[in-house]
């Protein structure tokens, strides 16, 4: 790959510099490889898997506090009769409200928010347009009916945007309960001027009731490749998820050694998912609005 080829795809203010020691341009009929470096599939498997297995075993072994906390505020809500709302505020962080939500072993008393700015099928630029947009969570808030001692999951891997850091500080005044599954290392690199920042610079994890950390690193992405200046494999999606079904299984525990009934879907396509869930869903359908 010619030189003139790379500075078309790749050009140099993006590049230049992307990581310490790498030539961004090559020269004629230089392999895109280094002579020598080849990659194979099991190779960069080996280095994803151990990348991610690194920051699982981060969250298992540090926030065990927060993730006990979290559970044992959702415990005492469901106890009582509440319903759990969670909110993804970007586009892929849309997923962890999808996770939880009518989910085989998730609790049925989650209640997404599910708004269409951010869905991808709607438009990826317009998803982040959205996330960057000030005032917009107010009227998410509103249009689910978020208040006054209420508990909601507030899921965002960076930590930074409008939305997030609005909805955060909306919950606060309505007397809302937020915990919070974002990156304590993201915000680091991000710039106080940034676009994709809040104008107040605030993140995430100084402003919510409780934080937990998903040690999602600065890109996000962390699976290195011979001959590419930048690193690809997003880690966060699969560390939101992991946290999140962590607080589920701690929720259950608790329920249990309380004496109560865990409220919780079976697969509707193993044999006892419909009658199980049955019961669920003559009690939540009308009270949960995506049900």
């Amino acid at each position: 790959m010619r030189s003139s080829t790379l500075q078309r795809y790749w050009p140099r203010p993006y590049y230049v510099g992307a990581r310490k020691g790498f030539t961004p341009f090559l020269e004629d009929n230089e392999p895109l490889r280094p002579p020598g470096g080849t990659c194979e599939m099991g190779d960069l498997g080996e280095q994803y898997i151990g990348k991610v297995s690194g920051i699982l075993k981060n969250i298992v072994e540090t926030q065990k506090a927060a993730i006990g906390e979290a559970a044992t505020v959702i415990a005492r809500e469901i106890a009582n009769g509440k319903l759990i709302y969670v909110f993804g505020t970007g586009a892929h962080c849309t997923r962890a409200a999808e996770e939880l939500f009518w989910r085989a072993g998730g609790l049925v008393t989650i209640a997404p928010i599910l708004d269409a700015g951010l869905a991808l099928i709607h438009g990826a630029t317009r998803a982040t347009m959205t996330e960057r947009m000030r005032g917009y969570a107010r009227n998410v808030l509103d249009y689910y009916r978020v208040g006054q001692g209420d508990t909601l999951i507030l899921v965002n891997s960076y930590g930074i945007n409008s939305l997030t850091i609005d909805t955060a500080l909306e919950c606060r005044d309505r007397g809302t309960k937020v915990i919070a599954v974002t990156s304590f290392e993201f915000p680091k690199g991000v710039p106080p001027d940034h676009p994709a920042r809040h104008p107040s610079g605030q993140n995430l994890h100084e402003i919510a009731d409780i934080a937990i950390n998903n040690f999602v690193p600065f890109g996000d992405a962390v699976v290195d490749v011979e001959g590419f200046p930048f690193r690809v494999a997003a880690v966060s999606t699969i560390a939101n998820v992991f946290i999140l079904n962590v607080i589920v299984s701690n929720v259950v525990d608790r329920l249990v050694r309380e004496g109560r009934k865990p409220p919780v879907w079976v697969s509707a396509n193993a044999p006892g998912g419909d009658a199980w869930n049955k019961g669920f869903l003559a009690e939540y359908i009308g009270r949960i609005r995506h049900l």
